[in-house]
């Protein structure tokens, strides 16, 4: 490799203005494991409403498992402050909306939170971007 690539990579997360986190679910092994207290101990009343709105409900409470550990990982690497999972809520204005973050926590730096989420077949993914502002 060459060196300027070597020295990129040694450099620490806070000297960085971004990071990025990403989840991929297994939909069938998340049925599974889904059951009330894990629903009432994540998500938010928001979070819940909108996914029963659909046939299939679990497919999107998996969905938004992604989306929340996506924004997670990717805060974690500029905020290292203690964040449970229902602090990080994801809003959808409307089905098949662009999926909006809000963190119930305020981060130790101002951050801006780009998030996709996406699903087909037994799986769904999320990737989110948090931008030091």
């Amino acid at each position: 490799m060459n060196e300027e690539l070597l020295r990129s990579m040694e450099l620490p997360s806070a000297i960085r203005n971004f990071a990025v986190g990403n989840d991929l679910v297994s939909v069938s092994a998340f049925k599974e494991t889904f059951n009330e207290l894990f629903e009432q101990k994540v998500y938010t009343v928001n979070e819940i409403a909108y996914c029963k709105l659909f046939a299939d409900p679990l497919l999107r409470y998996a969905a938004t498992w992604a989306a929340k550990e996506a924004v997670y990982k990717a805060l974690k690497q500029v905020d290292h402050t203690l964040l449970s999972f229902k602090k990080i809520e994801i809003i959808r204005n409307k089905i098949g909306g662009t999926p909006i973050v809000k963190v119930h926590h305020q981060p130790k730096k101002p951050v801006q939170i780009s998030l996709s989420i996406s699903h087909d077949g037994d799986y769904a993914w999320a990737i989110a971007i948090v931008e030091l502002l």
